[in-house]
């Protein structure tokens, strides 16, 4: 029986068979820590069971105070007594830890009914940020992740069922995925407590883990790491899946330069959806495209309800066995999936070109209206990195009598030399105009030395527009970190 050919219902379902017939191989490893399967089989095994003699509830908390790879083998041994396990961030204020975890266990999976070991019983609490500041938490069944590793196993063919390194956060679903993912096909995993680019690029330079799951930030520090000390190409990865955040295909190149026999993958997915599209990274792909459908998943455009869209965008609608259950704790806002049957959309804008790829315009609850046209910030945002000037840029609009609102933008240069002179406002906006219609291009410039970032791992452009709310409002106090107007 090859791995591929596994069928599982439940997500820990494949542990007891790796554990007879790989039981000697390494399942979960760290810096200093290794387990095989017979040995995280008996240790979930012993957790779950201590769970069950403890009576304890439907849902339970991974414990954050334990290693990365010991927080695998908790949330492990919770799925398999039969309960959902949540994931807190540990970046959370304790406030906000109390608020969630009560919350949560009083409106999650059923307090004092345990959820069961079905393909359709809910296994994964996680969370993600919401408008009002209060995390909200995603559910999901069994089906929904094990429906997502045969798919990722059947479209990226072996090189998905090798071992995975998954250098981040238990607290971050797209990293849970991979570790997960690597467990799943019997392949095994490589965790990192904290991310190191230094030690990453190390792990993937001896070979032994073929597959890498990542966001955009963590290659672009690899790509740094690897031109400044001027390594050698790594030629032991095979499958590079980047997802979390726009990967900026400039630098497709490099990356390919750095691992020379991999297939470098973008998907575009969600915590609420899973997969939805995918495509090679290629440089010269149109900027909008995050690719096509992968199988099981169909996708319905739907025009906002009183707007008018660029390119025919709509609300992505997605309809596939990858979907989540539910909201449980905070209460949905207006950055909540919106529901209608058997379809879900998490309020991505886009639409689909002739060639069939999806194109991804933005966040509905981010655009804005300047000049009584629709704006992207995240159109802006890309063309403004993609003059080899910007490492960060985060777009907003500000209140404008004539213009409804007109458009600015705060970046984080792109600094690779020391005393290296930064573009002036004029410089930047001329680039911009060379890919950009007039009305899109931003009016002023501000910096921001020390980039907000969410725990995800994504720019925080919440807190950026705060902070320049703040730096406009002339009763507002200014505290750090501040903005300085780029000239």
């Amino acid at each position: 029986m090859t791995r591929a050919s596994l069928a599982h219902d439940t997500v820990h379902g494949p542990l007891a068979h790796w554990a007879r017939v790989r039981g000697d191989a390494v399942a979960l490893e760290d810096d200093s820590t290794g387990l095989s399967f017979a040995q995280l089989h008996a240790a979930v095994t012993q957790g779950a069971q201590a769970l069950a003699d403890a009576q304890a509830p439907a849902t339970v908390f991974v414990n954050e105070g334990l290693s990365t790879l010991l927080q695998v083998v908790d949330f492990l041994a919770i799925i398999a007594s039969g309960r959902c396990a949540a994931v807190s961030d540990p970046d959370w204020p304790l406030a906000t830890r109390e608020r969630v975890q009560h919350s949560v266990c009083t409106t999650g999976a059923q307090h004092n009914t345990l959820p069961g070991d079905t393909a359709e019983s809910p296994f994964y609490i996680g969370f993600t940020s919401g408008s009002t500041g209060m995390p909200k938490g995603f559910q999901r069944h069994h089906r929904s992740w094990t429906e997502s590793f045969q798919v990722c196993v059947d479209t990226f063919g072996t090189a998905a069922q090798t071992r995975v390194l998954a250098p981040g956060r238990v607290s971050h679903s797209l990293f849970l995925f991979g570790m997960l993912l690597g467990l799943w096909t019997g392949a095994g995993a490589v965790v990192q407590a904290r991310f190191s680019a230094s030690r990453a690029l190390d792990t993937l330079r001896k070979g032994h883990t073929p597959c890498l799951v990542a966001v955009p930030s963590q290659l672009v520090m690899m790509l740094e790491l690897a031109a400044r000390r001027a390594l050698p190409p790594i030629t032991g990865l095979s499958l590079l899946l980047i997802s979390g955040a726009r990967w900026m295909r400039e630098r497709t190149p490099e990356l390919q330069a750095l691992f020379p026999q991999a297939q470098v993958v973008e998907f575009y997915g969600a915590s609420e959806t899973s997969f939805i599209a995918w495509m090679h990274a290629d440089e010269d792909a149109p900027a909008q495209a995050v690719g096509r459908p992968f199988a099981g998943v169909e996708l319905d455009i739907r025009p906002p309800s009183g707007t008018a869209s660029p390119s025919n965008a709509g609300l992505i609608y997605v309809r596939s066995p990858m979907l989540f259950m539910d909201y449980v704790g905070a209460r949905p806002d207006n950055t909540a999936a919106l529901r209608d049957g058997d379809w879900l959309s998490v309020r991505d804008m886009g639409y689909l070109d002739d060639h069939g790829y999806l194109c991804l315009v933005g966040r509905e609850n981010r655009m804005l209206v300047t000049q009584g046209k629709n704006l992207f910030p995240e159109e802006v945002e890309a063309a403004l990195c993609a003059t080899g000037w910007i490492a960060h840029a985060s777009v907003h609009g500000l209140p404008d009598p004539v213009r409804g609102q007109h458009v600015v933008a705060v970046i984080k240069p792109l600094l690779t030399e020391p005393g290296q002179v930064l573009p002036t406002a004029l410089a930047l906006a001329s680039s911009c105009r060379d890919t950009l219609e007039h009305y899109k291009v931003p009016k002023r410039f501000f910096i921001c030395a020390d980039w907000p970032l969410t725990p995800s791992g994504k720019t925080d452009h919440q807190a950026l527009g705060q902070m320049l709310r703040q730096h406009m409002s002339p009763t507002e106090p200014l505290t750090p970190p501040c903005l300085s107007p780029l000239s």
